[in-house]
């Protein structure tokens, strides 16, 4: 192959598959309207990997939608359940999709980290704003006199601290899908 091959990252027909140089399983973090979910769905198609979202986790425990968990139960309650979800999650080969307030939970985080490749999927505000119409709907967690964008700032210092790897997903689920393929 030549220097400018190398370069441009194109992979000789006769070079060996791509190892998976990553864990065996992928966490997915971001804000609500991410693409988490989604995203997750189709790397775990792809990849042959099982698929968990861990806001339904929360839902079939509780038999309620998240934001009826968090108005019955408070923002302590609903992250603890949170934590307890994720802590539950047993990574063999898995794409986990967590909710958006796992980064609020150290010991959370930390478990997930240990066991799995965490991937940020970033998109900017304006993005999220389009994507997501109600976040009162959502089970979204922030404290009552702050902004939607606030929060979103806030989170997003915690979301880049905690990955492994950070992908945009500003535009098709498509692209964020190869992006994330690509480093594999």
């Amino acid at each position: 192959a030549t220097l400018a091959a190398l370069r441009s990252g194109v992979r000789s027909p006769l070079a060996p598959p791509k190892i998976f140089k990553m864990k065996k399983s992928i966490s997915l973090i971001g804000m609500a309207g991410a693409g988490k979910s989604s995203i997750g769905k189709k790397l775990a198609k792809h990849l042959e990997l099982d698929f968990i979202d861990s806001d339904l986790l929360i839902e079939a425990s509780q038999k309620k939608s998240l934001q009826e968990v968090l108005v019955e139960n408070g923002v302590e309650k609903f992250k603890k359940l949170e934590e307890a979800a994720l802590l539950s999650v047993v990574f063999n080969k898995t794409i986990l999709a967590t909710g958006g307030s796992a980064i609020f939970s150290k010991d959370a985080m930390s478990y997930i980290k240990t066991n799995s490749s965490v991937i940020y999927i970033e998109v900017p505000f304006e993005n999220i704003l389009d994507r997501v119409q109600n976040f009162n709907e959502r089970g979204f967690i922030k404290d009552p006199s702050q902004s939607i964008y606030s929060a979103f700032k806030d989170r997003e210092i915690l979301y880049k601290k905690s990955a492994d790897h950070i992908v945009q997903n500003s535009g098709e689920i498509q692209a964020c899908f190869h992006q994330i393929l690509d480093f594999l």
